[in-house]
């Protein structure tokens, strides 16, 4: 029975709490998400003249920047050998009618967004990540091996690379700004465990989807 909405609630560490991450996901989110910060930040170094002068070094940046991104779908590899990442990342990368309606009332500003355990923005934010991601190495090591491609090939590709950095890191920077909007999110990564009520609230089919899998 729910309780009265007059009644006190309990306190957030004495309500029952539900598993979302395991410890191997949190450590490839973690990897990834350092590898990504250290490639936007050597790129600043290395596209920003006010960040060039204050940090210098130019070779040591581009050393850094260029094994960075080479390094960063290394994380998402290792942790395949975890089961709970690849039935998340199968979670991922399938879609339904309530995903649908999710956008429909994100798009709305309105309430009634139905989601399993990752909702349409989170799938999408994913899908687009990764697939920027390749892009970005594809087209960097066009950049950095001269000898891979006719030279009208490398203009091409540094003109992507480059564009294609400033989206990812607005993209990035709005991902970070929802995660700033919603602290039990960033516990649920965090300590591996989410709010009972929250996961129902925010995530309605959570419970279902475990239970057809």
């Amino acid at each position: 029975m729910p309780p009265r909405p007059d009644a006190p609630s309990a306190p957030v560490a004495e309500r029952p709490r539900v598993p979302r991450f395991t410890r191997a996901e949190h450590r490839v989110h973690r990897a990834t998400a350092t590898l990504m910060a250290v490639c936007v930040l050597t790129a600043g170094c290395l596209y920003l003249p006010f960040l060039a002068e204050l940090v210098g070094r130019r070779a040591l940046m581009v050393t850094v920047h260029e094994w960075s991104g080479i390094l960063l779908p290394v994380p998402l590899l290792l942790g395949l050998g975890s089961r709970a990442l690849r039935t998340d990342l199968t979670r991922l990368n399938r879609y339904g009618p309530h995903d649908r309606q999710w956008l429909r009332a994100a798009l709305r500003r309105r309430g009634g967004r139905p989601a399993g355990k990752f909702n349409a923005g989170q799938k999408l934010y994913a899908a687009w990540i990764a697939g920027a991601v390749l892009v970005m190495l594809g087209t960097g090591l066009l950049m950095w091996f001269t000898d891979l491609a006719p030279l009208v090939w490398r203009t091409g590709a540094t003109f992507v690379h480059d564009w294609l950095a400033l989206a990812v890191v607005l993209v990035i920077a709005g991902h970070v700004w929802k995660a700033f909007g919603d602290p039990e999110s960033r516990r649920g990564l965090r300590t591996g465990s989410v709010d009972a009520q929250w996961a129902r609230r925010e995530h309605p089919l959570w419970e279902h989807e475990d239970n057809t899998r």
